[in-house]
């Protein structure tokens, strides 16, 4: 008997008729024998509704009373869910995050989780009841309740799994396992059987969506093994775990193709080469909470520099703005912006013991008359910057220059 956790997204549980499906996959496992912890999400669309009134409500609407707002929409799931095992015969009891004591920070609307109380869950667990918990919450010290922001309910399983030693924490949502990249750009994209933490943490920076970047993060942190699996098909899925259990030396040097198509370029040309010059760029944008990706300086025959970055498309009006302030002070020539670019990095452990990998990527953009812009890597991913109109055929020259679409799986 193994003790599992279960997370369902919004668009498992989106209708009653979905969450009765999702009661019956419960009640297979406990058939089984086995321990089963649910954490559910809002349906989906219920989120945004609950946002929409509030903004009805206030422009700008206060944090602590959002919180008790977007809260609601698991406490109706988690109730549907358990009176649809209790239909079929199974006892379950609901908790929200606050009844389970989930104690995280008072940071309204993105709180971290600090510690969780496992008592009454073991006990609910020794009884025979399944344990379905409100995903995306929890409560600060002082009894307010708190969320953990847009996929929190992925963090709240996770937790959960390494609070309770579960031995798997099992992801459900609408695809069936991760990808070597997304299907919708490559039809011949194949599931991966097994994937690293670190390889995961890197796609879901780089711009895979199947999990939240937070929940794998955590996972890593406490060895959870996560598995992400579809809720309305049979399969395997993608188990996700440490290094050493996926045999890295006989992995290919690529694991997977990630792409963002949501970044923007920001270039200040003409600063001067001075000591602290990057610093004072840099900081006046991320004093703003603009997040910075790749960076890129070069030094011109001049004595001058031109810096170039990226940030979030929607952040591009804002840092224009900022460092045309900067440019003034520095007697920088100009700022200039591009929002038609886009990201595509190849990732993989792999790359620790596979020499050319950057130059055989390279080439296959070459290859297709790809021009890069930009370059950033790390010890299992290089990224480039591209013009964004070739970002689908840069990824399928990528998937096919590694082989990601061989052979079938093993």
């Amino acid at each position: 008997m193994a003790l599992f956790v279960h997370k369902y997204g919004g668009t498992s549980v989106g209708t009653t008729d979905k969450i009765k499906a999702v009661a019956k996959k419960v009640a297979k496992f406990r058939d089984d024998g086995h321990d089963i912890v649910v954490v559910v999400s809002a349906m989906s669309g219920e989120t945004n509704r609950l946002i929409g009134l509030a903004q009805e409500m206030q422009e700008k609407p206060d944090n602590r009373e959002m919180d008790v707002l977007v809260s609601t929409g698991e406490q109706v799931t988690i109730a549907l869910l358990c009176m649809a095992l209790k239909d079929l015969g199974y006892d379950a009891r609901s908790y929200t995050g606050g009844q389970v004591r989930i104690l995280t920070d008072d940071s309204h609307t993105k709180a971290r989780i600090q510690e969780i109380d496992v008592e009454r869950m073991k006990g609910d667990l020794s009884a025979g009841r399944v344990v379905v918990v409100a995903g995306f919450q929890g409560v600060d010290e002082h009894g307010n309740i708190t969320t953990l922001g847009r996929g929190g309910s992925d963090t709240t399983g996770v937790a959960l799994a390494a609070a309770l030693k579960a031995d798997e924490c099992q992801i459900y949502t609408d695809v069936d396992g991760v990808y070597t990249t997304d299907p919708r750009v490559v039809d011949s994209a194949r599931r991966l059987e097994r994937i690293t933490f670190e390889e995961m943490l890197e796609m879901a920076s780089l711009g895979s969506k199947v999990l939240q970047i937070r929940s794998v993060e955590f996972a890593g942190k406490y060895n959870v093994p996560l598995r992400v699996l579809s809720s309305f098909e049979d399969g395997p899925g993608t188990l996700i775990s440490l290094d050493e259990e996926a045999k890295t030396m006989e992995q290919a040097a690529v694991s997977g193709i990630a792409f963002n198509r949501d970044e923007a370029k920001v270039s200040i040309l003409g600063v001067p080469d001075a000591p602290g010059v990057a610093s004072t760029v840099l900081s006046a944008v991320g004093d703003a909470n603009i997040e910075i990706d790749v960076i890129v300086q070069n030094v011109a025959a001049d004595n001058t520099n031109d810096i170039t970055f990226t940030v979030h498309r929607n952040d591009v009006d804002k840092a224009k703005a900022i460092l045309e302030g900067v440019a003034l002070e520095l007697g920088a020539r100009e700022v200039s912006t591009d929002a038609k670019i886009a990201k595509v990095s190849i990732v993989g452990v792999g790359m620790r013991s596979h020499a050319g990998v950057a130059s055989k990527m390279f080439k296959a953009l070459a290859a297709e008359n790809i021009n890069i812009q930009m370059i950033t890597t790390s010890e299992i991913k290089i990224s480039v910057i591209i013009d964004e109109r070739y970002l689908e055929l840069a990824v399928r020259a990528l998937h096919s220059a590694f082989d990601l679409d061989a052979k079938s799986e093993a």
